[in-house]
């Protein structure tokens, strides 16, 4: 074999062997410039839809319903701040201090599904957003490795306040029931902006199974959860929102 038809056949393979690394890394540019600048927008436009909407309305027409996905979009001012303080006090006390994780609720998370006691997630308000917003719904590791991708993402481009504007305006708080003050009106007849603390504790004391449990018509395990939601936050009423 000449020296010349043996260069060219190691600058093939070299070739052959650099093509997938490229496409992989063109791949994964295309990727974070995408989700980076997706993430951006929904810092300044509110997100229409979300996975759990969708799937939620498909499942409606499957038991032969119709389709349903109330929710009107409220702005962080908008909001009581009853309902603010209900949301982490209730959800996520470390909010305001956390940078989208919460270790020790996630260890303690492990260690109450390792015991075999009722499943309970560590999840903050931040991974909660992050996963209505941008992914599907399901449990599985690789949802989880994006969750924690784009919970850190909005913890970096998003403000604490914008986090919980979002929240509370996609979260599911019913059988096609979107979003604070969708909730607000469907059980309780006024809007978002004039929540009473009992109510807020409710509203937040269903979840996170709202079509199982009714904030309108509360168990005794809810009323008992709202109590202790309440107490929680008069905590967090320290934290820098300012009152309405």
């Amino acid at each position: 074999m000449s020296l010349r038809n043996s260069t060219t056949k190691k600058k093939k393979s070299s070739k052959g062997l650099g093509s997938p690394l490229k496409i992989v890394k063109k791949v994964l540019v295309c990727f974070f410039a995408i989700t980076i600048l997706w993430v951006l927008l929904c810092r300044f436009i509110n997100p229409p839809v979300t996975w759990l909407m969708i799937q939620r309305g498909f499942e409606r027409k499957a038991e032969g319903k119709t389709w349903k996905a109330e929710r009107e979009w409220r702005s962080f001012d908008e909001l009581s701040n009853n309902l603010k303080y209900a949301a982490i006090g209730g959800e996520d006390a470390g909010f305001m201090h956390h940078y989208g994780f919460d270790a020790n609720a996630i260890q303690k998370a492990y260690l109450r599904n390792h015991e075999g006691k009722p499943l309970r997630g560590g999840s903050t308000i931040s991974q909660q957003t992050a996963k209505n917003v941008f992914l599907w719904p399901g449990r599985s590791y690789i949802r989880k490795a994006f969750e924690a991708y784009f919970t850190v993402l909005i913890e970096l481009l998003w403000s604490k306040e914008r986090i919980l504007e979002v929240y509370l305006n996609v979260i599911e708080m019913g059988d096609g029931i979107y979003g604070a003050e969708a909730a607000c009106k469907e059980y309780f007849d006024h809007s978002a902006d004039k929540l009473t603390k009992r109510q807020a504790s409710l509203l937040i004391a269903v979840l996170p199974n709202p079509r199982k449990w009714s904030p309108a018509t509360p168990t005794p395990y809810i009323l008992r959860k709202a109590a202790l939601i309440r107490k929680n936050m008069r905590i967090v009423r320290k934290e820098p929102f300012q009152e309405k």
